[in-house]
């Protein structure tokens, strides 16, 4: 297998907590969220406890953008610990 082939298809994912409870605020922050970071594939999951945003990227992350992003949105997003 060639490595440089096998690193090209790694996505980075980062999962958020969040207290997002309705699906037409998800839809808000994913919008916006894809606004500031278009190269960003971004979704929620409201079922899970967790209210989970995920990010996914062929780069890297802005992790503390996100926060920030829900800090000034009166929202919680925190990064869930591995």
């Amino acid at each position: 297998m060639n490595v440089k082939n096998s690193l090209v298809n790694r996505n980075i994912i980062e999962i958020f907590k969040t207290n997002v409870n309705n699906r037409q605020l998800a839809n808000k922050i994913v919008y916006e969220l894809n606004q500031l970071y278009p190269k960003y594939r971004i979704n929620f999951d409201l079922e899970d406890r967790d209210k989970v945003l995920r990010v996914e990227s062929y780069t890297s992350i802005d992790v503390l953008g996100i926060i920030n992003f829900g800090k000034l949105n009166n929202l919680e997003i925190k990064l869930l610990g591995y």
